[in-house]
């Protein structure tokens, strides 16, 4: 009788351990100035339609700056240039949050840097997938991707990059 009690209780046990969720997927990347100087970290955690973000960095242009996840995961160059385009899928890039016709899954809202040149935010994209496996286009595939602040906010609509002009901190997503 004991012997039955003690398996039950353990085959429940596994059971009840099986049924627990896993944990999210989470990565945290260092955010760099063209110089290579660290100015920060991003968070990105999986959620079941997107990604959250969060960012808390230091040393950047006080004012709005555009912000977009870049196909590759290669911040290697002072322009950060190697870290390609926006994550836009399969499709051809169409730029735009404020686009009806818009493909880019990179795409995200406007930064804002305190007059201190701090920033310390959360948001969340429903446009990407930290990992594979949706429809969406995923941040840790095989090459990874990059978090990109360029210098100027993104006006949401304009071709190629919503006039967010250079690159000026990268953070790779890997």
């Amino acid at each position: 009788m004991l012997r039955t009690s003690l398996a039950t209780l353990f085959t429940f046990g596994l059971v009840m351990a099986a049924q627990a969720e896993t944990p999210p997927a989470a990565t945290t990347v260092e955010i760099k100035n063209p110089e290579g100087a660290t100015l920060g970290t991003a968070t990105l955690t999986g959620a079941p339609k997107g990604v959250i973000l969060r960012i808390e960095a230091k040393g950047l242009t006080p004012g709005w700056h555009g912000m977009h996840f870049h196909e590759k995961g290669d911040c290697s160059d002072a322009e950060f240039k190697k870290a390609g385009g926006h994550v836009h899928g399969d499709a051809a890039l169409v730029h735009g949050l404020l686009n009806p016709a818009a493909t880019d899954a990179g795409d995200l809202p406007n930064l804002y840097v305190a007059a201190d040149g701090s920033v310390t935010v959360e948001l969340y994209s429903t446009l990407v997938a930290l990992t594979p496996g949706t429809d969406r286009p995923a941040l840790l595939d095989a090459d990874g991707s990059a978090l990109v602040i360029h210098a100027n906010p993104d006006d949401y609509a304009a071709q190629p990059i919503g006039g967010a002009g250079p690159r000026v901190a990268c953070g790779v997503i890997k």
